[in-house]
């Protein structure tokens, strides 16, 4: 009887162990299965180290409200002005402002490399310190450089980062294409335990091959998206896409601002580099 219940015992601690082992494999494929590149050679890169005006040969400007507050609802009167966006102590600095403009409550500003600087894959890398506050909505994000053939979604969207200005210890990272996009993107967060976006500049990145988007901050993986976690087309390998930077306010991503908000409020950009394959 003594044995019997010894092999029992024997029996069920083996179980418990394959059981372990089994678990502890599982998870040591799923993170072999993300791959992983370093992209070296350096394609493009702003260190806004010259004062003024951003560098006109890699940035241009989207001005004005868009169509339906550029898509989103959002508040905000995207200009050019220095009050707005400007290069100084050696950053690139977008502040959003409380102010009447054109018809508009608020001012910002949106730039993008469209037409100037496009890749396919590749590294895409931003070291920013991002504003605070309810209704704030920085963003540094890739759009499809066919946009103006085939419109959005097909072009695919891939956000770097994005931060809603009331919960300054998160970000995320989506993908939007056809049948997963706006509140259907594809989306991980990201939670930083003791820091804040707005209190310390970080770095956010995209490591984007032909089937992965890796997702970093500060060279941490957190997520990787590929063909088989959307839900639709896989835009993704279609050609070359431009980035954007911007600072949104109001929208569909934070709501609007409400009274406890304090303008204005800066984003600052110390960086931005792409590299891509040697």
């Amino acid at each position: 009887m003594k044995k019997r219940i010894l092999k029992e015992k024997t029996f069920i601690k083996y179980i418990l162990f394959s059981l372990l082992i089994v678990i502890l494999v599982t998870n040591c494929n799923q993170d072999d299965t993300q791959e992983v590149a370093e992209f070296k050679n350096l394609s493009m890169h702003d260190e806004f180290d010259v004062d003024g005006a951003p560098n006109s040969d890699i940035w241009t400007y989207n001005i004005g409200t868009g169509d339906n507050g550029w898509g989103n609802g959002e508040l905000q009167y995207y200009t050019d002005r220095s009050e707005n966006i400007v290069v100084e102590d050696n950053m690139l600095k977008i502040t959003a402002r409380q102010e009447s403009f054109e018809g508009s409550g608020y001012t910002s500003a949106r730039i993008l490399t469209k037409g100037l600087f496009e890749q396919q894959y590749g590294r895409f890398e931003a070291r920013m310190k991002l504003p605070y506050g309810k209704g704030m909505w920085p963003a540094f994000w890739l759009l499809g450089s066919n946009i103006d053939e085939v419109s959005w979604p097909f072009c695919g969207e891939i956000d770097v980062m994005e931060n809603g200005g009331s919960k300054p210890t998160i970000v995320s990272g989506s993908v939007h294409g056809p049948g997963y996009n706006a509140g259907n993107a594809i989306t991980k967060t990201y939670e930083f335990n003791n820091s804040r976006v707005d209190s310390e500049f970080h770095i956010y990145g995209i490591e984007w091959g032909p089937n992965y988007i890796n997702y970093y901050v500060d060279d941490v993986l957190y997520n990787q998206i590929t063909p088989a976690d959307v839900t639709g087309d896989w835009v993704f390998n279609n050609g070359q896409f431009f980035i954007i930077i911007n600072l949104a306010v109001g929208g569909a991503f934070d709501g609007n601002p409400n009274a406890d908000t304090v303008f204005p409020q800066t984003m600052y950009v110390d960086y931005v580099r792409v590299y891509s394959e040697d």
